[in-house]
């Protein structure tokens, strides 16, 4: 018999609405984004993906979201074929409405963590978030890590200690991008940036998992937002 975790997917959002900082980054990022879009609400910049049990609940209870065509993105065209080949089998590709039509309450959980994901140590420690770094050059979060509220980060860590644990396929799919991150850091000499779940900021070094206390705004900064 195939597991399947049992989600209350209402009860996730409920737990997880508090916005990443005091301002609206988006409103910052857009300006640079030629679609005039936040960069993490534009779907040719970032595809959203849900968990088939959230697809379940969205469908019930709004209108706004769909399966992802692929013909969403006329001048940037998606690679549907690839995309679904590098999504988990548990997994939807997704498209919205866009921001101007955003029904907060039924984001996925995948808008609600952007650009960050749980770190998770090659001994299998969730130590923290640390973000996409495909993202690196778009998201004004990503250059500002020391804006990003206590009570975001708490509520990311509850919900992804809880997801991870009733959902083992998420846990091994954060664990395998926790080693391309390494992978990815050590081919640049660079450390990762770690939210920690003692509430500081660490920079990790990717060969050995060591944290070093940092002062966020060392962080680098990328982009339009150096």
């Amino acid at each position: 018999m195939v597991y399947k975790p049992n989600l209350d997917v209402l009860n996730l959002y409920n737990r997880f609405d508090s916005p990443i900082c005091e301002v609206d980054c988006g409103q910052i990022c857009k300006q640079f984004n030629p679609s005039g879009k936040p960069f993490c609400c534009d779907i040719c910049v970032a595809v959203p993906v849900a968990l088939k049990e959230e697809w379940t609940f969205l469908k019930a209870n709004t209108k706004l979201w769909q399966r992802l065509r692929g013909d969403e993105c006329p001048s940037d065209p998606i690679d549907l074929p690839k995309l679904k080949a590098e999504t988990p089998h548990y997994m939807h590709l997704m498209a919205c409405k866009g921001p101007d039509f955003c029904e907060r309450d039924y984001r996925t959980l995948s808008c609600r963590q952007f650009p960050f994901s749980p770190y998770i140590t090659e001994d299998d420690r969730l130590i923290g978030l640390t973000y996409n770094w495909d993202f690196e050059q778009v998201c004004w979060v990503i250059s500002n890590l020391g804006r990003v509220s206590e009570q975001y980060q708490k509520e990311f860590l509850d919900i992804y200690d809880s997801l991870l644990f009733e959902h083992p396929s998420e846990y091994d799919s954060y664990y395998w991008l926790s080693e391309d991150m390494r992978k990815h850091f050590i081919n640049q000499g660079r450390g990762i940036p770690i939210l920690h779940r003692d509430g500081g900021f660490y920079l990790l070094d990717p060969e050995t998992d060591e944290c070093t206390p940092i002062d966020p705004t060392e962080f680098p900064k990328f982009g339009p937002y150096l």
